[in-house]
């Protein structure tokens, strides 16, 4: 019984502290819109509605053991996951839209925009850290750094394919003709190696130092 209420005690916490993060980003909006009367930046809500997609998953899944247990829908839930994640990082690239002419305080702009990527990212690791405990659960740790390193790496190149061609994460179901030509002709491009590796890298880097903190306090 104690367990149970530790336990329910750390995602209360979690989530509370989650929701004071996010809740903080959107009235920081809210202010924005109110003071330049712009909502130029209303699309942020929406990338951080898709940066939590993947958290939600990893949560539905920490919640139902029985049904992670379940290889078809474990496997299913994990490419789902899989597709959502660089959702999460790709937010950070939403820097590009600070300009002088869709902006009257750009100190302003720049807070909004990075209190929505950091809110992202958080998400993005937070999943990663459920997912790479399940991994290291089925196949064990050393598997399991191997599949979140692929992971992110493949992430880096969902921004690229986000970003600068403009595809979603569900274009894999409504254009996957176009997709996979695409794939297969940005694979000639030095940009995607660029953009995937430095993306890729630093998702890596933040959440290995993230999980090291964590392994450290327990």
């Amino acid at each position: 019984m104690n367990s149970l209420r530790l336990t329910l005690s750390k995602y209360n916490s979690l989530y509370l502290n989650l929701a004071l993060s996010i809740g903080f980003a959107f009235t920081l909006l809210l202010f924005r819109m109110q003071i330049t009367g712009s909502f130029f930046y209303l699309f942020l809500v929406w990338n951080l509605f898709l940066a939590g997609i993947p958290f939600a998953i990893t949560q539905f899944y920490k919640r139902s053991p029985k049904l992670r247990s379940l290889k078809l829908i474990s496997y299913s839930g994990f490419v789902a996951w899989l597709l959502f994640l660089p959702n999460s990082p790709y937010i950070i690239t939403d820097l590009v839209h600070l300009n002088l002419g869709h902006s009257k305080l750009m100190w302003l702009d720049l807070f909004l925009v990075f209190t929505f990527a950091f809110n992202g990212l958080l998400l993005g690791l937070l999943s990663m850290l459920d997912m790479s405990d399940f991994v290291s659960e089925r196949f064990g740790s050393r598997i399991s750094k191997y599949i979140i390193f692929k992971v992110c790496i493949l992430s880096g190149y969902g921004i690229y394919l986000g970003r600068f061609l403009r595809f979603n994460s569900w274009d894999i179901t409504t254009k996957p003709g176009t997709l996979f030509l695409q794939i297969v002709r940005s694979i000639y491009d030095p940009n995607v190696w660029l953009t995937t590796l430095a993306f890729g890298g630093f998702l890596w880097i933040v959440f290995s130092l993230l999980q090291s903190i964590i392994a450290s306090k327990r």
